[in-house]
């Protein structure tokens, strides 16, 4: 019984630090994409409004580095860098075979797929802590309370004191467990709505600089 008793507490315990580990990830989670989504909206800012107040392509490259950061900025070294190697490589590899109005676009997308995998780094781990996290406090309050029927089949009372005490330490599992899932849910609700925002900014400004690069005037 003992045995039995010490095998189950442990497991209890471990379904406890199970969440309060997925609790400290999940604010240190909130945290960086909170730094990281702002960080990346202040500088896709600033860079979209120096750039597009350049008078052309030749000196929006050469914005100062203070501006020239940020998601928005990589794409826009990509494409530079894809017109530089365009002018002294087309046709003599793979690479520039085709029109060059959708390798420069493809260029300009894989950059831009490379900055939305930054953004969504961490949402799925939210995500998986707002499922999991009831599930595992349920678990544990399953146990505590098959762990609570046996101390009470031991004790042979079935008094309120012998009954409430066990029972509701084991109810504390599935509070916990909502307690952690609850900002990991609505967390990754925001971050993906600003995810989603950012990359229809990024979008437009692959649009528009496929336009500027290839325009007549």
């Amino acid at each position: 019984m003992l045995d039995h008793a010490a095998h189950a507490e442990a497991i209890i315990d471990g379904t406890k630090y199970t969440l309060y580990a997925f609790s400290v990830l999940t604010w240190t989670l909130i945290l960086f994409k909170i730094w990281q989504l702002g960080k990346n909206g202040l500088y896709n800012r600033k860079f979209d409004e120096a750039f597009w107040n350049a008078t052309d392509l030749t000196a929006a490259e050469k914005l100062p580095e203070t501006v020239v950061r940020g998601p928005q900025a990589r794409i826009a070294h990509a494409g530079f860098q894809w017109l530089h190697e365009s002018t002294m490589k087309m046709g003599k590899s793979l690479k520039f075979h085709g029109k060059p109005e959708e390798l420069l676009e493809h260029a300009l997308l894989v950059q831009m797929q490379k900055e939305q995998r930054s953004m969504e780094g961490g949402l799925t781990i939210l995500a998986s802590i707002g499922s999991t996290a009831p599930f595992v406090g349920l678990f544990g309050t399953v146990l505590g309370i098959m762990h609570a029927m046996h101390q009470i089949t031991a004790s042979g009372s079935t008094s309120l004191e012998v009954v409430a005490g066990p029972i509701g330490d084991a109810l504390v599992a599935t509070a916990i467990g909502i307690a952690v899932a609850v900002p990991a849910v609505l967390a990754y609700n925001l971050f993906l709505r600003n995810v989603k925002q950012q990359r229809t900014g990024l979008e437009n400004f692959v649009t528009s600089f496929m336009h500027n690069a290839f325009s007549k005037d």
